[in-house]
């Protein structure tokens, strides 16, 4: 029989981070410290419209790029938060997630070889989404030293006569790494000057432990070529209503909504009406899960301080990154002997490309008792290690 499977598809490996989910799950006793899922539930004011939204027979079709009401909230929303308007009627697009928005803007821009730059470590998909759509994905080895930022010196190293797009994963996943205005502003020059287009994933934005986020699409000259990633996963704990949305000029959003229209058709329709009131009344809501993320970051890294374990401070996200080099092993051998031997999992940092060899990422997005157990058997395991040197 000839073969009925996509070599594209064939070629690419599964997500490094599934292997330990499924041997946590079922491990007696054991704690995962691995999801990037909020540990709160949706806010109950944003379940309500939800269920009020069914309860009202709500259930049809929207149309393809989402709610009029939920665009125009999108809108105002960007507008208060970043100072930058994006017209609800053709340049925002509803989405079944940050990640579909990813793959639509990856399939609507690239032409089969155009290179995209990928700053590592970094969100799984983007390398996968990018081959799918029949681009060529390009590392960028970020480094400890420079805080996992992306600088302008790395991004003009990368850039040859094909590449096309740069995505820009801040604030990160696994690190937790940030860019501020003036990281912004330096490889802003870079783009314009290479005429270079930019997929900026913000899923993490209300997660920042800085004043004053900036977005690129708030420096001069970067908001018509970039496509502005975001959702409600993260802020609003609302990760299995799967939704988010894409900003983009017309030109590109246009093209984005004939993927969306053939492949998903519309995001779901109770989602939207519940993400109506995440926008108009979820500010406390998000402020008060930032607070415990920060009060939960602050004591992973005074512990990491306490038993001697380097890791740079993050600013964003619910990661922490530490550095387990001193030990000698890979990181999917620090992460499998300690699951086996402690019963908490954590990620290999090269789950999220080869420059996360030597790190582990740990999410705090679990209450702080669960966080002290886990770092409990986390001291005694490095003790461990450390006498057997």
């Amino acid at each position: 029989m000839r073969d009925p499977l996509n070599k594209k598809v064939g070629d690419i490996k599964p997500s490094g981070i599934r292997k330990f989910f499924d041997i946590v799950s079922e491990m007696k006793d054991a704690i995962s410290l691995g999801v990037g899922e909020p540990d709160f539930d949706t806010p109950w004011h944003i379940r309500d419209e939800g269920i009020y939204s069914l309860e009202k027979g709500r259930t049809f079709y929207t149309s393809n790029a989402g709610l009029k009401e939920l665009k125009e909230e999108i809108s105002k929303y960007l507008k208060r938060k970043i100072d930058t308007h994006y017209d609800p009627t053709d340049e925002i697009m509803v989405t079944v997630g940050g990640s579909e928005g990813i793959d639509a803007a990856l399939r609507a821009m690239i032409d089969e070889g155009d290179e995209v730059l990928i700053p590592q470590p970094c969100y799984v998909s983007y390398d996968p989404c990018t081959v799918l759509a029949g681009g060529v994905p390009v590392p960028i080895n970020l480094k400890a030293e420079n805080d996992f930022r992306l600088t302008k010196e790395e991004l003009e190293e990368a850039i040859t006569d094909k590449t096309k797009i740069l995505i820009l994963p801040f604030p990160n996943n696994p690190t937790g790494a940030v860019m501020e205005k003036k990281d912004l502003e330096a490889i802003a020059e870079v783009i314009i000057e290479h005429d270079l287009y930019v997929i900026s994933d913000e899923i993490y934005s209300e997660l920042y432990y800085k004043d004053d986020y900036t977005s690129i699409v708030q420096i001069p000259g970067m908001k018509e070529r970039t496509v502005y990633i975001n959702g409600f996963s993260k802020a609003y704990a609302m990760t299995g209503w799967r939704l988010g949305y894409a900003c983009a000029p017309e030109k590109i959003l246009s093209q984005m909504l004939k993927i969306h229209q053939f492949a998903i058709m519309c995001a779901p329709t109770t989602s939207q009406y519940a993400a109506i009131e995440a926008l108009k009344n979820g500010d406390e809501d998000v402020k008060m899960m930032r607070d415990a993320y920060d009060q939960r970051r602050r004591f992973l890294l005074d512990a990491f301080k306490n038993m001697g374990l380097s890791c740079f401070e993050p600013f964003g996200a619910f990661y922490v990154f530490p550095c387990i080099k001193e030990f000698g092993m890979t990181s999917d051998e620090f992460a499998t002997k300690f699951l086996e031997e402690e019963k908490v999992a954590v990620v290999p940092g090269t789950a999220f490309g080869d420059c996360g060899e030597g790190y582990v990422r740990i999410s705090y997005a679990y209450s702080i008792e669960n966080l002290k157990i886990a770092i409990g058997r986390l001291d005694k395991f490095v003790k461990r290690l450390r006498g057997q040197k």
